[in-house]
C-alpha cells in the first residue's frame, strides 16, 4: 500500500501533475544539491565538533531540546508528503523557509568557526535558488529570495558553541531528509525506480 501512495498523482492548486520537463529538471538538481548537504554534514560535523559527548545520529540529541532553546536555535518549519492538506505551495514555501533559516544558523556559528561552515552555506544558496525557480515555474511567481535575516544566538562559552554547531548540523540533516523525500514525491522520473 506505501508503494501506490509514492506513484499517486501531486496535487496542485489547479488539480494538475507537475509533468514540465523543465521543472523536473529543477526537481533533479534540488535532489542532487540536497544530497551533497546531507553528505557533507557527517564531514563538517567531524572539522567543527571536538566534544566526544556530541554524536550526529545519536539518540541523546533529543535530550539537547532545552539547550537548543536557551541557545536560541528555532525548530525547522515542517515538511510532510504532498496532501490536499499540504500542498505544493505550502511544501515549496516551507523548503525555502528552512533553508533560509538554516543558511542564517550557519552564518551565525561560522562566526565562532571560521571557514568550517562555508561550503554548506554556499550550497544551500544553491538549493534555495533551485527551490525558489521551481515556485516560479509552477506558480508563476517566486518567493523574495531575501538575504537570511542575521540571528543571534547565546552562545557564551566554547562548549555552548560546540552544541550550537552540533544541534544545527542535526536539524539540518533532519530537514535535508525531509526535503529528500518531498522532492522524490515531485520527481516523476522515479515511478519506474521505486515501485
Amino acid at each position: 500500500m506505501a508503494s501506490l501512495g509514492r506513484s499517486a498523482p501531486l496535487p496542485t492548486e489547479s488539480g494538475a501533475l507537475v509533468a514540465d520537463p523543465a521543472f523536473q529538471e529543477a526537481v533533479e538538481r534540488s535532489r542532487s544539491l540536497t544530497q551533497k548537504i546531507l553528505l557533507a554534514i557527517p564531514d563538517t560535523h567531524s572539522a567543527c565538533i571536538h566534544t566526544e559527548t556530541l554524536q550526529l545520529n545519536s539518540p541523546d540529541n533529543a535530550k539537547l531540546e532545552i539547550m537548543a532553546a536557551n541557545i536560541g536555535i528555532p525548530a525547522a518549519p515542517v515538511l510532510r508528503a504532498l496532501s490536499e492538506n499540504f500542498t505544493l505551495r505550502t511544501c515549496l514555501r516551507n523548503m525555502t523557509e528552512g533553508l533560509q533559516q538554516h543558511r542564517a544558523l550557519l552564518s551565525a556559528i561560522s562566526e565562532r568557526l571560521p571557514n568550517k561552515m562555508t561550503g554548506l552555506t554556499s550550497d544551500i544558496k544553491d538549493l534555495s535558488i533551485q527551490i525558489n525557480k521551481m515556485q516560479k515555474m509552477v506558480y508563476k511567481e517566486a518567493a523574495v529570495q531575501p538575504t537570511p535575516t542575521p540571528m543571534s544566538l547565546q552562545l557564551q562559552g566554547e562548549y555552548e558553541v560546540q552544541v550550537a554547531a552540533h544541534l544545527i548540523l542535526v536539524q539540518l540533516q533532519s530537514f535535508g531528509r525531509d526535503m529528500d523525500r518531498c522532492l522524490r514525491t515531485m520527481d516523476r522520473g522515479d515511478d519506474d525506480t521505486e515501485s
